[in-house]
């Protein structure tokens, strides 16, 4: 006879966090959100932590290199996406391990041929006012000139005129050459009354800007996540078919720790792979597996040598899983679960294992209740999709900027790696959607603005840290209809837009 649950399952929202005795101390600003992500024994240090609980998700339509940077200088780790080739991804990984703090690889170029139109779309799309001009409009072409609004006057002058007739030419600019030190360049911008200063290899070529305006926020990175030798942290996903050809370029690149990303991890392939990393590599490359919904595949993976585990089916916004196969839990259900089987766990072997809530995160006060319940750290997706630094485009839907957001398990992906089908075969429908989610400007704004909320909550709750947060929150079911009592209602709500 099949085996049922004796409860429903739950999602985030269906609960609350009563608040807890908090004392005078407990302010956001000495809140701390340092947690570890991988295993650890009892009364020893993690060897890898992470000092805010975010993660962005291993999909194509959100963690590149780009993503690893921004999220890495806030204090997390970008997971970059392992659907695409070995040779792509390690390179991605090793941007991110040689990149210099400060040091920006343009992503607005043009060449002399563009026209001023081309300038003020690329503005319009990109946001940026300064533009360098290369040879072949590249951003390691050799550099030619630059462009900023300070160049052009639009009312003025027409459209079809030809970059090279109003930029600012190499002859005048004030450039810098590639061994140069942040502390050097900012010291020529202040005393040159720069805005930004291009920097350029023994040939010309473009390899960096170091803004005027970034000077402040990179003294303000003050919880950037670095390893040993002062790079930034970075993850990579790997899959259970090609890691005996993945996993070393990845290494050899540089990446700090792995994720086998899967929509289902309750696998024999899962601990297959996990066998090879120990006998090739022992301890000292760090890998997460996942996903598992209840007690009985934490414990697998877990005694299989998973260094983080990963839960959640089918509660990702763009997730269809549960639809299409009707397979999943609900995300709140299974956090609680497997966070009592970690702990059991931990209580037995004096082994510690991280989990990470991934998926089910609507809103942001979802993540502080992920890990009240238990989450070390959560993963998303379609939260980071949102900003500048995700590598897919903006468009403009209906007179709203958009971004465009699509799963693994989408067509759009294919990336069928993912599903544990064995052999070649292949998955023949999609459990993932293709869509759009609202543009929503630079990461670390809303990063910030995030994290100000999970401080804020904590301090409601008498917690300073995640793990006292696990240990003293106390919380609650709600029912639908409490559910309307906590948000705006009974009034009609002001057009704000017109005042």
């Amino acid at each position: 006879m099949a085996f049922y649950f004796s409860t429903p399952s739950h999602t985030f929202s269906e609960y609350l966090l009563v608040p807890g005795y908090s004392s005078i101390k407990c302010t956001p600003d000495n809140v701390s959100l340092k947690t570890p992500i991988v295993k650890f024994k009892k009364g020893e240090e993690p060897s890898l932590t992470m000092n805010i609980p975010l993660t962005s998700a291993v999909m194509q339509s959100v963690s590149d290199d780009k993503m690893a940077i921004a999220l890495a200088k806030e204090g997390g780790i970008s997971f970059i996406y392992g659907s695409q080739t070995i040779e792509n991804q390690s390179a991605m990984v090793a941007k991110v391990k040689s990149h210099k703090a400060g040091f920006v690889v343009s992503d607005s170029n043009l060449t002399p041929d563009h026209t001023l139109e081309d300038v003020l779309e690329l503005k319009r799309f990109s946001g940026h006012s300064t533009m360098p001009i290369t040879d072949d409009g590249t951003s390691n072409g050799k550099l030619v000139g630059i462009v900023t609004s300070r160049d052009y006057r639009v009312s003025r002058m027409s459209r079809d005129v030809k970059v090279s007739e109003f930029m600012t030419p190499l002859s005048s600019l004030i450039y810098a050459n590639k061994d140069i030190t942040l502390k050097e360049a900012n010291n020529i911008i202040w005393d040159n009354k720069l805005n930004s200063l291009p920097v350029v290899d023994d040939e010309g070529r473009l390899m960096y800007i170091v803004f005027r305006k970034d000077y402040e926020s990179n003294k303000e990175n003050t919880l950037e996540l670095l390893d040993s030798s002062k790079r930034y942290v970075v993850g990579a996903g790997i899959n259970t078919r090609d890691f005996e050809e993945r996993v070393p370029a990845l290494v050899e690149a540089g990446a700090d720790v792995l994720c086998i990303d899967s929509s289902e991890g309750f696998s024999e392939w899962q601990k297959i792979t996990i066998d090879y990393i120990r006998e090739k590599y022992g301890d000292t490359v760090k890998v997460g597996a996942g996903n598992v919904v209840d007690k009985e595949a934490f414990l697998y993976l877990a005694e299989a040598g998973a260094d983080f585990i990963k839960v959640g089916i089918g509660g990702g916004s763009i997730c269809i899983t549960r639809e299409q196969k009707g397979i999943g839990r609900g995300q709140a259900s299974s956090i609680i679960e497997v966070a009592a089987a970690r702990d059991e766990y931990f209580e037995k072997t004096g082994v510690y294992i991280p989990i990470c809530s991934d998926g089910g995160i609507v809103y942001d006060h979802h993540i502080t209740l992920a890990l009240a319940m238990g989450s070390d750290f959560v993963m998303l997706g379609r939260y980071f999709s949102r900003f500048d630094e995700s590598p897919t485009n903006k468009v403009n839907i209906n007179g709203s900027y958009m971004k465009e957001y699509w799963g693994e398990g989408s067509a759009r992906a294919r990336n069928w790696q993912r599903y544990d089908l064995g052999g070649d075969k292949k998955l023949s429908f999609e459990e993932g959607v293709d869509s759009y989610v609202p543009y929503a400007g630079p990461l670390k704004d809303n990063v910030m603005m995030t994290l100000s909320k999970v401080r804020s909550t904590m301090c409601n709750c008498g917690a300073l840290t995640i793990p006292e947060l696990q240990k003293n929150a106390k919380l609650t079911l709600v029912s639908s209809t409490s559910i309307v009592e906590g948000g705006a209602h009974d009034v009609v709500l002001k057009d704000n837009r017109n005042l």
